[in-house]
């Protein structure tokens, strides 16, 4: 932990345990039923928007949620779990191919607003640290290979048309091209982000966050990754929302504030999506596949196996 971040004692990783588990059990609630879903990313926001946000969530307010892109992302991420129930329940919208292109483009957008968001904590300047819009982060070039490793990971998205809901009970957006090399390439993407522009908040948003939803995808329910990160992303933005202190105030644990730190963990990054692109386009090539249209993955045993669970 001190490479990373400071020291945090017991009490400090029983509440990082408690977001981890809490996350992972609101994220089952809301996929193993319509009702589950429907409380949790329609209700619960709307009774939140007229009653609780327009308090924590204030304009101008000192733990910087009141910006427009707080607002923004909160509902996007919200849209984004309450159309992938329409694609999970409406059975004539999982047939329609432009309907499943979005899960992908919705998913390109988000990396591309953090990869932008790399390059302009680079164009800050703060070589030394400093804290902009109530956050503390760290210019340098890990800026530049986070932003080119987000860019890499988006052109990575494959396999999209192939997405389908599963014959059980549950009903899961099931995308068997999206296999754990991808998976593990933007979660090293994803960790880099909110290290570099979010530091001393990426101990919940960057590690718990991204386990909240990638133990799901190899343990609990595999592929269905997308699924599980939309939720577990909007339940964790919704309780940032309204309990804008936690990672400031009540549970606090910064980053070492570390130029080496930044830059390894930006590296590594960088060289996992660097080969996986250089992996998968030479997949394309050898077998003449069209990255739009195709599979990738379809002669590789995990997706067969996805795809077998889930038929």
């Amino acid at each position: 932990m001190g490479i990373l971040y400071q020291a945090t004692n017991f009490t400090g990783w029983a509440i990082w345990f408690f977001v981890l588990f809490a996350l992972m059990a609101f994220n089952e609630f809301g996929r193993s039923t319509k009702w589950g879903g429907i409380i949790l990313f329609l209700i619960v926001p709307i009774v939140l928007t007229i009653f609780v946000w327009p308090t924590t969530a204030a304009p101008g307010n000192e733990y910087g949620t009141g910006n427009w892109f707080n607002w923004v992302k909160t509902y996007s991420a919200l849209a984004g779990c309450l159309w992938f129930m329409f694609i999970r329940y409406k059975p004539s919208f999982a047939k329609k191919k432009w309907a499943l292109f979005l899960p992908a483009f919705i998913l390109a957008i988000n990396i591309l607003e953090a990869s932008i968001r790399d390059f302009q904590c680079f164009t800050y300047g703060a070589w030394n640290g400093a804290r902009v819009n109530n956050l503390w982060l760290m210019s340098g070039p890990w800026n530049i290979m986070n932003g080119i490793a987000g860019l890499l990971n988006i052109i990575t998205i494959c396999g999209w048309a192939g997405i389908f809901v599963s014959k059980d009970k549950t009903k899961d957006m099931i995308w068997p091209d999206m296999i754990w090399s991808w998976i593990v390439a933007y979660d090293l993407w994803n960790f880099a982000y909110t290290y570099n522009c979010i530091a001393d908040h990426s101990f919940y948003c960057g590690l718990a966050l991204l386990l909240s939803c990638t133990i799901p995808a190899f343990f609990i329910k595999k592929g269905a990754w997308l699924q599980h990160r939309a939720q577990t992303l909007a339940l964790w933005i919704m309780f940032v929302m309204t309990v804008p202190s936690f990672a400031d105030r009540i549970a606090p644990v910064s980053t070492t504030h570390n130029s080496t730190a930044f830059f390894i963990v930006s590296l590594l990054s960088l060289i996992a999506n660097a080969a996986l692109a250089i992996y998968q386009f030479n997949k394309i090539f050898k077998n003449k596949l069209n990255p739009l249209k195709d599979e990738i993955y379809k002669d590789t045993e995990v997706y067969k196996k996805v795809v077998e669970e889930n038929i």
